[in-house]
Parts: structure tokens; C-alpha cells; sequence
């Protein structure tokens, strides 16, 4: 008599639950995570083998651009951050600092928006105007570049606010390898006057492997 072989029945995972925590896990890190800001240029920095990495808090960020309309000038942004405290307001301070120095005025919320904002270039009279701006694409329209005249030397002023608000802040400079030495060495300048002697130099990391047949003999 053969044997009655019973129905194979495929096995069935109910994948809801794992849907659910893949939507939780999702929603954790978008709440959680810190986008980090575009740059204000294209900056196109040079090789390096250095692995050190660029602390996420308290950083006083320098750009360094290249001048599209005149190659002997460079365009310089900046950057500071509000630190790891959630009660601390490092940006808007600095600007209170500008403000004073310039005879500016602005209002409780020009001072909490630019708090929110990112990295900045452009003359101090323009600042009102990029921070009320109505999106990005006309804010955009004011990114150009910090002066550095001598009589009105806008970038040092900066400097030494960002440094009052924030002395621990670390400086970083990120440049374009084109722009040209004796800007670079302007900012360089201005940050060794500010009493800051160590800084970083953002660079991408380009790691080479050495053959021992490519040592000299």
C-alpha cells in the first residue's frame, strides 16, 4: 500500500514586525542625526595622507575660495558653531560682537535665525538682508566674501569675535588649491594675530602605498 505523503507547505514569515522597527530605527536617526552644511563654494581642497579627524563641536570653520571674476583674490567664509550645549548660542553672540563693533541693530529674531543658519561671507551691511533672506537661492545672492581690505579688515573682526564667544573653539581652514598663497597667507595672518598659533588644515585623505622597490637605494 504506498505511503500517503502529505502536502510540502512553504514556511511564511510575517515580516510586519521588522517593518516596524526598520520605521522606528529610521525615524531615530533622522530625528537624531546632524546634517553637515554645504559648502558656501566649490572648495576643492588638496591631497594629504593626515587621518586626523575634524572634531563635530566647537569648530571655528575658515573657506578659502577661489575668485571666479578675479583670479589674484580669493573669497572667505566662515563657520562657528553653537557647541555641544543645547543652551548655548555661540553664533549669535558673535554677531552681537559685530553688531557693537559696527553700530548694527537686530532684533531678537535676526539673532536666533542666524543662530540656525550655516557658513556666511559678505559685508556686514549685508548681513540683515542674508538673514531675512526668503530662501536659500536669494540668500545665495549675498555670498560675496568677507572684506579684507586693510582699512577695513571685516574678516579680522570676526576672528577676534568668534574667539571672545568661543576661546576653545578650534580654527579649521578649509582652501581651494588654486586660490592663490598670499591670500592664504592673509588668513594665516589674521589668525596668528588672534593668538591662535595651532589650527587645521582641511584636506582630503589620499593614501599611498610605497612599494619597497620604489625606496632609493
Amino acid at each position: 500500500m504506498p505511503k500517503i505523503k502529505k502536502a510540502r507547505r512553504s514556511p511564511s514569515i510575517d515580516m510586519t514586525p521588522m517593518v516596524d522597527l526598520f520605521s522606528l530605527l529610521l525615524t531615530f536617526f533622522i530625528l537624531t542625526a546632524t546634517f553637515r552644511p554645504t559648502d558656501p563654494a566649490v572648495i576643492n581642497v588638496p591631497n594629504s595622507t593626515s587621518d586626523r579627524e575634524i572634531p563635530d563641536n566647537d569648530v571655528f570653520t575658515i573657506y578659502i575660495a577661489p575668485d571666479q571674476e578675479n583670479i589674484e583674490n580669493g573669497l572667505i567664509f566662515i563657520d562657528l558653531d553653537n557647541g555641544k550645549d543645547t543652551t548655548t548660542r555661540f553664533r549669535a553672540d558673535m554677531l552681537r560682537k559685530m553688531a557693537e563693533q559696527y553700530s548694527l541693530t537686530f532684533t531678537d529674531q535676526e539673532y536666533l535665525i542666524f543662530s540656525r543658519k550655516s557658513n556666511f561671507g559678505m559685508p556686514v551691511d549685508q548681513l540683515r538682508n542674508w538673514i531675512n533672506a526668503e530662501n536659500t537661492q536669494e540668500a545665495d545672492k549675498f555670498q560675496s566674501g568677507i572684506p579684507t581690505d586693510s582699512l577695513d579688515n571685516q574678516f579680522a573682526w570676526w576672528v577676534n569675535a568668534a574667539r571672545t564667544v568661543n576661546p576653545t573653539a578650534e580654527i579649521a581652514i578649509k582652501a581651494d588649491g588654486e586660490v592663490p598663497f598670499p591670500i592664504v597667507k592673509k588668513v594665516l595672518d589674521v589668525v596668528q594675530e588672534a593668538g591662535v598659533n595651532r589650527f587645521n588644515l582641511i584636506t582630503s585623505l589620499n593614501r599611498e602605498t610605497i612599494k619597497l622597490e620604489d625606496l632609493p637605494n
